[in-house]
């Protein structure tokens, strides 16, 4: 029995002593933490370090950027209405020519003939008829009589009409002004109906023809600015108005066709080329800040703002067009605010700042108090 009393003696000694040396350590550790909490209370709550700007007024614009090819202001293929043979041609490739210009003469040996024979027809045809007349008044003709010779004068002019007809024909002129393309002809070479004799357009004002996405339908205007620019000039930018909206939308690509005109005075533009083209509608200037100040929160926009007491304030906005690093502010600021461009990320609503200046300094300061937050 002495013996257990021994052993239980000897485990309560080092249960003592094990205590003992706890309590020792628990004093330290406890004034450790009363020490931080000093210090803390010392220095005071910690601020955030951010850069601040005034909200400004932004002239925001919607563009909407496409792809178009251009086109002549009118534009023909040059035929001839007859068959025969080319007589003259009156103009080289390229030629700019005016409204009625004679182009190409076709042969017509055979209509100037003939043109002779009914000239001499319709005199005869007059003569009778004014004799006719006199006997009319005269009483020695019959009102039969008359209408015969009045029926061969209608005819002998009709002859002629059609005559000068077919010798128009043969005159091939330019229907408006325009420049001549690469001829296709030479004198002696038989022509046919529909035979391409040479090309004539209309540059003086080019048409561009581009697809406009349907979701743009509502800023869609006759009359909205329209500025091109071209491979062939890239340092330079050709300025026009919107002519025509298609009245449908292509169901494969879901676009409207829109039609511009653009003023081509020194003929730089060629048909055919592929042009791009920027559309601007709805300018105006409203409030903006910087796209960085902006602090997302799923699918609301947030802004922090200082306050009179140094302390952020967060702020939903409604925000709108986005142009040059700047949000359009469509709601929830008044421009007198001082909005936090910097540091944002770091901010709690109701977190104390300290205003920095934009500077070389700047980011060093925030990245410290990234490191910090």
């Amino acid at each position: 029995m002495s013996a257990n009393l021994l052993k239980y003696s000897g485990i309560l000694g080092q249960i003592v002593s094990c205590l003992g040396a706890a309590a020792l350590f628990a004093v330290p550790l406890g004034c450790s933490d009363d020490s931080q909490g000093a210090e803390t209370a010392a220095r005071g709550p910690r601020t955030v370090p951010v850069v601040i700007e005034k909200p400004s007024n932004h002239e925001f614009v919607d563009r909407i950027e496409a792809l178009g090819t251009a086109g002549s202001n009118e534009s023909i293929v040059v035929s001839a209405q007859v068959t025969e043979t080319v007589s003259r041609v009156y103009f080289d490739d390229g030629q700019v020519v005016a409204k009625g210009d004679v182009l190409v003469e076709l042969t017509s040996r055979e209509e100037s003939a003939q043109l002779s024979e009914v000239r001499a027809n319709l005199g005869e045809a007059e003569r009778q008829y004014e004799r006719a007349m006199e006997m009319s008044r005269n009483g020695t003709l019959s009102e039969a009589q008359m209408d015969v010779r009045a029926t061969a004068l209608d005819a002998a002019r009709a002859r002629l009409d059609e005559l000068r007809a077919r010798m128009h024909d043969r005159l091939i002129r330019a229907p408006f002004a325009g420049v001549l393309g690469m001829r296709s002809v030479s004198p002696g070479t038989l022509v046919q109906p529909g035979d391409m004799i040479t090309t004539l357009d209309d540059i003086d004002v080019i048409k561009i023809d581009f697809g406009v996405p349907e979701r743009f339908l509502s800023i869609l205007s006759v009359g909205l600015v329209v500025r091109s620019t071209t491979a062939a000039y890239p340092d330079r930018a050709f300025e026009g108005t919107v002519r025509a909206i298609d009245t449908r939308v292509d169901p494969d690509t879901r676009s409207v066709r829109v039609r511009a005109d653009l003023p081509n005075p020194e003929r730089a533009l060629r048909p055919g080329m592929l042009v791009s083209v920027e559309l601007t509608a709805n300018r105006e200037r409203r409030l903006a800040i910087p796209e960085e100040a902006i602090v997302p929160i799923g699918e609301r926009r947030f802004v922090f703002v200082v306050n009179s007491e140094k302390r952020a304030d967060r702020i939903e906005l409604t925000t709108g067009r986005r142009e040059n690093g700047l949000v359009e502010v469509v709601e929830g600021l008044d421009g007198d605010e001082s909005v936090v461009s910097e540091g944002g990320s770091i901010l709690r609503p109701g977190s104390a700042v300290e205003i920095v200046p934009r500077g070389p300094r700047q980011s060093d300061i925030l990245s410290k108090a990234k490191a910090r937050g």
